[in-house]
């Protein structure tokens, strides 16, 4: 034994050696399943993404590989402070004498979960029947549309804004709800139920897209069964295209986004009058057409009846009044279906423009109520001003200190003599004072 207390046979290891030795002896855990928060996120140009997976007692570093994050669904929402689960194998970065974690896949944690909870929630309700009830159409022209949504982000802004820009003048309701988190099903189910009892059109319920823990307020048997037992046709806009819940199971149309359910809700009302003027135009077009046919026809009959024998006259008289007889229902059935159609999209129309211009009367009368105060208020503050300069006035009267016993010169050209100087002898001057004037010269 030396003076390090090293044995003669005792073999002396470089540290790759026993870099290499902790790397054998990690070889079976070549796969497990590590639980954890990101810290240190990072994404290099190669693809490989390096981090560190932390809990409440312990850290340690880690690796996705280019391969693994193209691989992973999950990838675009891997960032710090993102809580994962992931199947690594334990290495050794013999560079820098580290253990690591090599990630071969992740997901976010507890949403294995929460997909297991859903898939049992969706066969126990589809057992039951719940989405295979008749499905309710959509009205063609709805006048009062309900929204079930959170009132603030960008969802309600979208679906306000295609609906009025599709057909202005309708009538929007929302009701305001929590889209996620503690009480959010409560409110939803609750909203469902008073736009049901309210009369409404179609009733849109949705929000923007996210986790499936984001938008698990949607999977909850409450909500599926509010939205199955709504008697107003019902859009489900939940998420984007490719998120499924069991609200889009239960109502009447799923919807991609938002702003597809508006569009699905509502025509556009200028391709509609674009329509209404078209068919207006062909029927009195065929109208038209028909009656130059007839003539003609009758005009042909007219001649064959002059040419042809007393009978022949007989049977083309027979002929026509069978013609007359077949086609005076035929027209008056086409006017009366143009009518009625007309009739329609009269009282269709109708009430949006009287709501038009019952909401521009109600902004006209708002917008007087308050600019008249304010006019009011400018004018009396003129009037104040005006009153404090007149006031001024009098102290700025060149004749007022006349009156307590001043006098005024002024030399022969009108110009005031403030100073003996301006005047020589045989000059004349006026002198005014406050009941009068008189002139004197200058000795």
């Amino acid at each position: 034994m030396d003076e390090t207390g090293k044995q003669p046979d005792e073999k002396i290891h470089s540290v790759s050696e026993i870099a290499q030795l902790v790397k054998d002896a990690l070889k079976g855990f070549s796969r497990v399943w590590v639980a954890g928060e990101i810290s240190g996120w990072k994404v290099y140009p190669s693809g490989h993404a390096y981090f560190k997976l932390k809990d409440a007692s312990a850290q340690m570093s880690a690796v996705m590989f280019a391969s693994a994050c193209a691989r992973c669904k999950q990838f675009s929402r891997l960032r710090d402070g993102a809580k994962v689960e992931a199947i690594a194998r334990i290495d050794v970065y013999a560079p820098r004498g580290e253990c690591q974690l090599v990630v071969l896949a992740a997901r976010i944690a507890g949403e294995g979960e929460l997909m297991a909870r859903f898939i049992e929630l969706r066969d126990k309700l589809r057992a039951e029947g719940l989405f295979d009830r008749p499905k309710k159409r959509i009205p063609f022209m709805p006048h009062r549309i309900g929204i079930v949504t959170s009132p603030a982000g960008a969802v309600i802004h979208d679906m306000g804004k295609t609906l009025t820009r599709r057909f202005p003048n309708l009538e929007i309701t929302l009701f305001p709800v929590k889209v996620q988190g503690e009480g959010a099903k409560e409110e939803i189910a609750a909203a469902l139920q008073w736009m049901d009892a309210r009369g409404f059109d179609v009733v849109i319920v949705g929000r923007g897209g996210g986790s499936v823990e984001d938008l698990w307020a949607f999977n909850e048997e409450i909500v599926a069964r509010a939205v199955a037992a709504m008697n107003t046709p019902t859009i489900s806009a939940v998420g984007h295209q490719t998120d499924n819940t069991l609200c889009d199971f239960a109502a009447d149309v799923r919807a991609g986004t938002p702003s597809i359910a508006a569009e699905m809700a509502v025509p556009v009302k200028d391709e509609l009058v674009r329509k209404i003027a078209a068919l207006s135009d062909r029927l009195a077009q065929a109208a038209q057409r028909a009656a130059e046919t007839n003539a003609q026809r009758l005009d042909h009959l007219t001649q064959r009846l002059a040419a042809a024998p007393q009978s022949a006259a007989q049977c083309a008289e027979t002929r026509l009044a069978r013609l007359d007889a077949q086609l005076k229902p035929a027209l008056s059935n086409a006017l009366a279906i143009a009518d009625a159609r007309l009739a329609r999209l009269d009282a269709r129309l109708k009430p949006a423009l009287s709501n038009a211009l019952a909401v521009a009367d109600a902004r006209l009368v708002r917008a007087d109520a308050r600019i008249r105060p304010a006019a009011d208020a400018c004018v009396a503050r003129a009037e104040k001003r005006l009153a404090a300069t007149a006031g001024k006035l009098p102290l700025l009267d060149p004749y007022n200190p006349l009156k307590r016993g001043y006098t005024l010169t002024l030399d022969a050209n009108g110009r005031t003599v403030r100073a003996a100087s301006q005047v020589k002898a045989g000059d004349v001057v006026t002198t005014r004072t406050a009941d009068g004037a008189f002139k004197s010269s200058v000795k």
